[in-house]
């Protein structure tokens, strides 16, 4: 049986699939940090090649949770941040098993500054892995997009996070947001939280005091228009079709239906005018009403 935690107490939630080497290295930093977790959650979607042993020789006290269903990121996200309020946490600090807090003090000054700016939720900036300087993911400010920590020339960012990238919570804020849904699988969950936290009206943002590292994954956002604009096109197969399927959910989504009329302009100018591929716009579409239908059928 478990101990209760202390008050205040901050539980890490990680998803994993078949990455033990590389969790093993995520968890290797968490295991240091200066403000360090009360305890860690691990949610492994892959049981037919378990990390348990990564997880029971971390140094955190942590609960192993392994599904015989892969239930995705999202799923994974849901069933670690219930448990870890179950647990009785008032912070949750999510982490994925390819990334890892840049050093030691991350999570003290995540909590340093949402404490001082009373946020529902922070977020560290995610920089590439390979090139810390260079942002995992590019951000569009206005109708640029930035691509390195540089360009962004400020130390908070208000509305704007990478929240399954070591990202911190207030138990309080998965009261009035919710977790993942599971019915997205992977692709798209994130953004649909980060969807219901502007909902809410509740502050939250990203410090640029501190970094959390990722492989980049800015290779999917192809440029039109001189890098004016930007369509997400991964290679994979099975990304595709969750990415385009769930964008088709989201879009039908309480403050996201606005957009849903310039994505149509915007996917047609990149797979007509930039691919000059007709059927792969069908294709997008087709995936867009399904999701839109919430036809959520696995791929």
């Amino acid at each position: 049986m478990t101990a209760p935690l202390p008050k205040g107490a901050i539980v890490a939630v990680v998803v994993t699939h078949n990455r033990s080497e590389l969790l093993a290295n995520s968890l290797k930093v968490m295991a240091t940090q200066t403000t360090p977790p009360h305890h860690l959650v691990v949610v492994d979607n892959g049981p037919d090649q378990p990390a348990r042993a990564v997880v029971e020789s971390c140094g955190i006290p942590s609960t192993y949770l392994v599904s015989h269903r892969n239930l995705g990121g999202a799923g994974g996200f849901a069933l670690g941040m219930l448990h870890a309020l179950a647990l009785g946490a008032d912070w949750v600090w999510l982490g994925d098993d390819d990334g890892r807090p840049a050093d030691e003090k991350v999570l003290e000054i995540l909590l340093e500054e949402a404490e001082r700016r009373g946020l529902a939720a922070i977020s560290p900036v995610v920089a590439d892995i390979d090139d810390p300087e260079r942002l995992a993911f590019p951000l569009r400010r206005g109708l640029t997009w930035k691509r390195s920590t540089s360009e962004l020339g400020v130390t908070f960012l208000p509305g704007i996070a990478s929240l399954f990238n070591g990202a911190l919570f207030r138990a309080t804020t998965l009261d009035v947001v919710g977790v993942p849904d599971y019915r997205l699988f992977v692709r798209g969950d994130e953004v649909e939280i980060h969807r219901r936290l502007i909902r809410s009206g509740l502050p939250f943002g990203t410090s640029l005091r501190t970094t959390y590292l990722h492989p980049n994954g800015s290779g999917e956002f192809k440029p039109m228009l001189g890098g004016r604009f930007h369509a997400q096109d991964p290679e994979d197969q099975v990304k595709r079709y969750y990415t385009y399927r769930n964008r088709g959910y989201l879009l039908s989504q309480p403050g996201m239906r606005k957009l849903g009329a310039l994505e149509v302009i915007r996917f047609g100018l990149y797979f007509l005018g930039v691919r000059k591929d007709p059927k792969a716009f069908a294709h997008w579409l087709k995936l867009v009403a399904q999701g839109r239908h919430e036809r959520f059928f696995r791929k």
